[in-house]
């Protein structure tokens, strides 16, 4: 197989927790071939980022220039072009970032590109066996993808789970002098950070999230009783926020919070991809959920198949009986 590289997300310094995901979904297209990381950046940030990095990497391929200080796909691609190599397979987290950079990368390396994946199956010959999914998670496509002239994958963020690899941490080598005076078109305004609101879910470790499945907005106290039993915050997918029946800060997902709680309660969530984007640091997700194919349950690690306005009171009523008998 063709060499694999993967790019690092990372902001404010911070390898995004998809760094370690990348370099376990390499290890399911060749076992015996670590990855290359690709970080791109400029100063003191770049290298705490390369010495950051998860154990999982052949080598850190640091590409440091004033003009990628801030995020600009336009940018970006002009740089990983002068440096990665024809043929080479590049991962890529299937993330807002990476959505804008991985298709125009793949057009500009003339390599084959598929998109959100959910599943390596294997390799055969030259080309790739993998699994993605189609109208919000309903049909997982297998698809075949010929990676003889190289290929672009964005993986979906929280499907490979990482491992122990036994690989110290990788050599940084400087590609910076490669790299030249860089252009673009567009330019970098601002990052715009979306306010805490009352409840900050960024901070709380359990969260009992609810979706489409609450039916209503009264029906959301339900969800607040199982929370303040189990000490935790109630967040919320997108189609909660867009009836008005949670603010926008209680969202979790692309166009919402990313969260690293360790339990994960999605409650009447289908569990579209954007949603599960917001999910980071691999957490303990129990779905509750009363249709049996709901994609949610292809992540989930407890799944539930029930109608969740009937078993949360059930639950919060077992928790706090439980919370009497311990405090006796």
């Amino acid at each position: 197989m063709p060499r694999i590289f993967a790019y690092i997300v990372h902001r404010n310094g911070v390898v995004d927790d998809s760094a370690a995901e990348l370099a376990a979904a390499a290890t399911k297209i060749d076992a015996a071939a670590a990855p290359t990381a690709l970080v791109v950046g400029s100063g003191a940030e770049l290298d705490a980022v390369c010495a950051a990095l998860p154990a999982g990497f052949a080598e850190v391929w640091k590409i440091s220039n004033e003009a990628l200080a801030y995020p600009n796909a336009e940018l970006i691609r002009k740089a990983l072009l002068k440096v990665v190599p024809a043929n080479s397979l590049v991962l890529v987290a299937h993330e807002h970032f990476g959505i804008d950079l991985a298709p125009g990368l793949s057009i500009k390396l003339n390599a084959a590109f598929v998109s959100d994946v959910v599943g390596i199956e294997g390799v055969e010959g030259n080309s790739l066996k993998l699994v993605r999914q189609e109208f919000g998670g309903q049909v997982s496509a297998h698809v075949k993808c010929d990676a003889s002239s190289g290929a672009v994958l964005t993986i979906r963020p929280g499907t490979f789970k990482s491992e122990e690899s036994g690989i110290s941490a990788a050599p940084v080598v400087d590609k910076s002098s490669e790299i030249g005076p860089l252009t673009a078109g567009r330019r970098y305004l601002q990052t715009i950070v979306p306010e805490s609101g009352d409840v900050d879910i960024t901070k709380h470790a359990v969260l009992v999230s609810v979706g489409r499945g609450i039916q209503e907005k009264d029906n959301i106290a339900i969800a607040e009783e199982l929370a303040e039993a189990l000490g935790a915050a109630v967040s919320c997918s997108r189609p909660v926020v867009d009836a008005k029946w949670l603010e926008k800060s209680r969202q979790v997902g692309s166009s919402g919070k990313t969260v690293k709680p360790k339990v994960y309660m999605a409650c009447g969530i289908s569990g579209s991809f954007q949603h599960l984007a917001g999910l980071k640091g691999n957490p303990f997700i129990i779905a509750i959920n009363k249709n049996p194919k709901a994609p949610i349950f292809q992540v989930a690690d407890i799944g539930i198949v029930d109608d969740i306005l009937e078993f949360l009171p059930e639950l919060t009523s077992k928790v706090r009986e439980m919370q009497t008998v311990s405090a006796k």
